[in-house]
């Protein structure tokens, strides 16, 4: 009995002991041996038992090129997903803070009226400067060219020469804020009108039943129907009424 016990034993694990190593090389040649084929080195290879069930896969050992590649593919994967959540976030702020199309130009005006207000001043102050150099212009032809036309011309004082040297430079600064100024504004309105293009889409989406805003992890557990994840919703969410 004993002796019979040990053969079943032995039976049972010969197809583990007496497995193979079969793969398919690049060129699509089937190469099977007792230990891994030297061909195989650079495609999957599978240990298999004498009557061909796959026992396990084993994967290349990646070169070096192969694992930078890798790398760089899981550095952009996650940069990806980076974006898009970062997207996600930008479209909820959108939806929570503008209730209709018109709050876009009311929020813009109101932040475009300080800037406004930034340019008036400074236009006011280069009316006063630009009067300012013109007085400063005339006193310095005076000594240019004398208090007649036989006198001879004498030199500016310094403090007249300073003064009309930093008044021109102040409205050289006072134009260079004005363009600044300006550009701000422009860029305020391009931020406004991206910001309601994006929400208009959003609203378009969610009328045709598209808008979707989830967490990832729930929306990736819904694709795999993992019953585990609590509160898993298989329809789309909503935060805003359709118009």
């Amino acid at each position: 009995m004993k002796t019979n016990i040990l053969l079943v034993l032995a039976l049972a694990a010969a197809p583990a002991a007496h497995a193979a190593f079969k793969c398919k090389d690049e060129k699509g040649l089937t190469h099977i041996g007792d230990t891994p084929p030297a061909a195989c080195a650079n495609v999957p290879l599978y240990e298999v038992t004498r009557s061909g069930t796959i026992i396990r896969k084993i994967d290349p050992t990646p070169t070096g090129d192969q694992l930078k590649a890798k790398q760089e593919e899981e550095a952009r994967a996650k940069e990806a997903a980076k974006a898009a959540a970062e997207q996600r976030r930008k479209d909820l702020a959108l939806l929570a803070t503008y209730s209709t199309e018109k709050d876009f130009d009311v929020s813009r005006d109101l932040n475009l009226k300080p800037i406004e207000g930034r340019i008036k001043s400074a236009k006011e102050r280069t009316a006063a400067v630009e009067k300012r150099e013109a007085e400063l212009e005339a006193e310095m032809e005076f000594y240019k060219a004398g208090k007649s036309k036989t006198a001879k011309a004498r030199e500016a004082p310094i403090q007249l020469r300073s003064d009309l040297e930093r008044t021109k430079n102040e409205k050289v600064a006072l134009a260079k804020s004005i363009a600044e100024y300006e550009k701000e504004m422009q860029d305020v309105r391009n931020r406004y009108d991206a910001d309601k293009k994006r929400w208009l889409e959003l609203k378009q989406l969610h009328r045709e039943g598209k808008l979707d805003l989830r967490d990832p992890k729930e929306l990736e557990a819904a694709k795999k129907g993992d019953p585990k994840q609590p509160g898993v919703k298989k329809y789309n969410l909503y935060l805003v009424p359709a118009n």
